[in-house]
């Protein structure tokens, strides 16, 4: 069974905390919160004229993401953004453009590091029934060029299909809680119909070295992928900072 993704064009319906922790957490990161001090429960109930429970479960989000902690009896603190946690979805939303596109490459680095060791390890212990479905995922990818939010879906189960392959459950693990980072930086790399061509035909190069069971040409064949994608990730965070600075 496939792992399900929200799709780009879901409604989110934001409950009143999570619209009070957004707004909190983009003031901090604007600079509009200094000190190392966030507002506290009775500040926040205040403010925002909401009630001590909303205020109360906005700190718990804001905790959650290890973006403050609260002590009792202490005030709120805000904690090194080096410690957020850039994995949640929900962080991801309230960052601006030029963090998330630090984030999408850092990220790159990361896939870099482990994903063509994984398509070795999956290329020496690959089984016929992950590789139908493999052969299956390349062929929809193909059908789906001309629609990249559905190419998207197909992409990701790809990679995760050759992680699984690779039977280590910590990096699976470890790939699977990046997806939604994995999810915007696919949306680059997936922007246009001549980059998604390029990308199948990478995605065949890999399958064809799994059906090989050959790790040097799997390792390979995964790099070559990601040196295409990171040309596609660099170009987008050039525009980005353009942007920034134009506004």
């Amino acid at each position: 069974m496939q792992r399900g993704q929200e799709s780009p064009d879901a409604v989110k319906v934001r409950t009143l905390p999570v619209q009070v922790a957004a707004h909190l957490t983009r003031r901090i990161v604007s600079g509009d919160i200094e000190d190392g001090r966030a507002p506290s429960e009775l500040e926040i109930s205040r403010e925002f004229g909401v009630s001590r429970v909303v205020a109360r479960e906005t700190l718990k989000i804001l905790a959650s993401l290890d973006i403050v902690d609260v002590a009792q009896g202490r005030r709120v603190t805000v904690r090194p953004r080096a410690e957020w946690d850039y994995l949640s979805p929900l962080l991801i939303e309230w960052l601006p453009a030029e963090i998330v596109g630090e984030l999408l490459q850092e990220l790159h680095q990361m896939r870099v590091l482990l994903e063509p060791e994984l398509a070795a390890m999956a290329a020496a212990s690959v089984t016929d029934a992950t590789l139908d479905r493999l052969r299956d995922e390349v062929g929809r990818m193909a059908a789906l060029e001309a629609d990249p939010n559905a190419y998207l879906e197909v992409d990701h189960e790809f990679h995760m299909e050759i992680c699984r392959a690779a039977d280590n459950r910590i990096l699976d693990r470890i790939m699977y809680s990046a997806r939604w980072l994995g999810t915007a930086s696919r949306r680059i790399t997936n922007e246009d119909s001549d980059a998604l061509r390029k990308a199948t035909a990478d995605h065949t190069e890999i399958y064809e070295a799994l059906v090989a069971r050959d790790p040097d040409r799997a390792r390979a064949a995964m790099r070559k992928h990601l040196a295409n994608n990171s040309t596609l990730l660099a170009e987008k965070e050039k525009q980005t900072k353009r942007a920034t600075r134009r506004r």
